[in-house]
């Protein structure tokens, strides 16, 4: 439709009719109007999958058995494939199984970068890195949409730690946050095209995000030119003035009192006191008609999606199985012979765990999900022995098909130290040592980490550290099997110094959906060649990060982003700070050679890659390019390739334009 037969459509509608749209009618869903075929607009959680169905107005789950979705890698795990093709794939699937859910706006991705491996919702964040967090989302965003599904691209903006973030203030140079920060959302938002933006919960320059002026209209309207639509984060509208003048353009929260919130009758007292101009309101209502007219919910030629498809089914499986990260392989224990195997230990509380119903509004109702060990037993099937002890006692995540926790989500939090994190089974970890003394195991096999008790919304982590003593277990396991295998998920870096030189061989996964469990099987016994890269920085220690070297973190007042344009690696790489595991790192079981490398004069970067090893594999080149602005070395390029094993390939990469000493290598010799 034109933008007058759009307006048109508002012109005839009063002013409670504009009033119901532009505010939540249900925790996710506002009013449409019946009379001019304008229907409600449905929303839902969905970094991972489509989230389960709630009551209306209680923050209660349905129970529906008809709700179970396909539960997705999280937006780490597919940071770590550096494939623009997956994120494009798995943003297809969310949209998909979105729209085969009755919904209009799915409430995802996150793009906020990571500036802190303390931040709870890490997991649902991409990469430490704007240019590979924007790279992916854009193709992500492409994905969704593509299904007449609006992605609603989130926090807009800063909301770079959950302690306090109803509250806390953000402040930076304007200038350093527009070429860092912002440049991600203008990246995706224009370049990526989403329908729509989630207002974040905490201030920015001492304003409300949902209500500031600052981001919303000089920035996000002005600059951008950004004509889509601004949701508020459920709850972040407080002022019903500020919030309308600035540009937000509907308000969803979660409390049932619909009809008090800012944007609902103390919005319609101010239009009808004239403080506030109707213009105002058409302009919010014209918005959400043009969404709506994008997805094709006004000409009702709409794709009607699907769900549990066996197709998303191999692409979560795809995701999960690039996204895997080889830290060490010394003494080239992977991949493991599947014939030699007659016995194994696994031990560890994520072998059997499950992480979907988990995180906050992450949470999903997965259809199935396959946890390691039974991805292990499925593969070697009945000749293999597989014994398991968990080795530490694991609390319980907060589980939502009962109660919800978000019911009392807008209050203050003050977070008590759980003392279960530190719990130690001296019982757990003898039954495993006992084991391991008296018995002959072919292999042995650690899956520890984190969960989504420290991984979740509305908390950020008190440490790096593995909780439940998960150290000094594994310590304690490579004393007496050096050639144990560890492999750890979790949602962000964590500290492995007490332990790391012990071991030979360690994976890293992020939580990778409903097929994570065969695709740690696969890449042990070399079906999957791990390819995964670091999205991330692995720090030795928390006072590596310049969040807390340099920078704020976790203040409950205002919260200073001191480091600039020093972010994870840049900051780490310029000031020659040792780490763990780098920002792009990762291993595979052949190995690759670069040769002939050139540079063109249209930002093109050619090299020759040659596979030297004796298996298939995957390889990804990136270019590093020093900023002559910010003086921090960064990332400009990437391309992802599969090259068979002794095979050569010249392989491109387009590159940012305006850096000098554009290459491949990250630090210059």
């Amino acid at each position: 439709m034109t933008k007058e037969q759009l307006l048109e459509i508002v012109d005839k509608m009063t002013l409670d009719e504009k009033i119901g749209m532009v505010h939540g009618s249900g925790f996710f869903h506002n009013d449409g109007v019946d009379r001019l075929g304008i229907p409600d607009i449905m929303t839902s959680d969905g970094p991972m999958g489509v989230r389960g169905e709630f009551f209306d107005s209680k923050w209660i789950s349905l129970n529906y058995q008809d709700d179970l979705v396909t539960y997705l890698p999280c937006n780490s795990a597919l940071a770590a494939t550096f494939n623009r093709e997956m994120a494009h794939s798995e943003g297809s699937v969310l949209g998909a199984e979105a729209r085969g859910r009755g919904k209009d706006v799915i409430l995802a991705p996150g793009i906020n970068i990571k500036r802190s491996p303390l931040c709870g919702r890490n997991f649902e964040y991409f990469s430490e890195d704007g240019y590979l967090t924007a790279e992916l989302a854009i193709e992500f965003v492409k994905g969704v949409q593509e299904n007449d599904v609006a992605s609603c691209v989130k926090h807009f903006a800063l909301n770079n730690q959950e302690t306090e973030r109803m509250a806390v203030d953000t402040e930076m140079d304007r200038d350093i946050l527009k070429d860092t920060y912002l440049e991600v959302f203008r990246r995706v938002l224009t370049e990526g095209n989403a329908y729509s933006v989630m207002g974040a919960y905490n201030r920015v320059f001492g304003d409300y995000c949902c209500e500031n002026k600052y981001l919303l209209d000089d920035v996000l309207r002005k600059e951008w030119n950004y004509d889509g639509v601004v949701i508020s984060d459920w709850g972040g509208v407080h002022d019903t003035y500020k919030a309308a003048v600035a540009g937000c353009d509907l308000e969803m929260s979660v409390t049932d009192n619909f009809d008090e919130y800012c944007f609902a009758e103390p919005l319609k007292k101010m239009v009808s006191e004239g403080k506030i101009p109707e213009d105002v309101i058409n302009q919010k209502v014209y918005r959400l008609l043009l969404m709506m007219d994008r997805l094709h919910m006004l000409d009702k030629k709409r794709q009607k999606g699907s769900y549990n498809s066996r197709s998303h089914q191999e692409t979560a499986y795809n995701v999960a199985s690039e996204s895997i990260v080889l830290l060490k392989n010394e003494s080239k224990v992977l991949p493991l012979d599947a014939e030699k195997q007659k016995r194994i230990l696994v031990i560890g509380d994520n072998a059997i765990r499950q992480h979907s119903l988990g995180g906050g509004s992450a949470e999903i109702k997965a259809l199935y999900e396959i946890n390691p060990l039974l991805g292990l037993k499925e593969y070697l099937g009945g000749n293999t022995k597989i014994d398991y002890i968990s080795g530490y006692d694991a609390d319980i995540a907060p589980d939502s098909t009962e109660i919800n926790w978000q019911e009392n989500s807008l209050e203050k939090v003050n977070v008590e130290e759980n003392e279960q994190l530190k719990k130690v089974s001296i019982e757990r970890r003898e039954e495993v040592l006992n084991a391991l003394r008296t018995n002959d195991y072919d292999s042995v096999i650690y899956v520890g980490g984190l969960n989504h008790v420290l991984d979740r919304e509305g908390f950020d982590k008190p440490d790096m550290k593995l909780p439940y003593g998960q150290d000094e277990l594994i310590s304690s396991i490579l004393d007496i099997r050096k050639d144990a295998v560890v492999i750890l998920i979790s949602g962000s870096s964590v500290e492995m110094s007490s332990w790391i030189d012990k071991a030979d061989t360690v994976l890293w996964s992020y939580y990778n959906g409903c097929e994570g469990g065969r695709a740690i099987a696969h890449t042990l016994f070399g079906d999957n060649n791990p390819s995964g890269k670091l999205p991330e920085t692995f720090y030795l220690k928390l006072e590596d990060c310049s969040a807390f070297s340099v920078g704020e973190f976790g203040r409950e007042d205002i919260v200073h982003y001191n480091e600039g344009y020093e972010i994870g690696y840049k900051y780490t790489d310029k000031h020659g700070i040792k780490v763990q595991f780098p920002f792009g790192y990762g291993l595979s079981y052949t190995s690759f050679a670069y040769e002939d490398e050139k540079i063109s004069s249209d930002n093109v970067l050619t090299v020759t890659v040659t596979n030297t090893g004796d298996m298939d594999g995957k390889e990804t080149v990136m270019v590093f390019g020093d900023n002559l602005k910010s003086k921090v070395r960064e990332l400009i390029g990437f391309e992802k390739v599969a090259i068979n094993a002794g095979e050569k390939k010249n392989v491109t990469v387009s590159f940012v334009s305006g850096y000098k000493n554009v290459s491949t290598q990250r630090i210059p010799e």
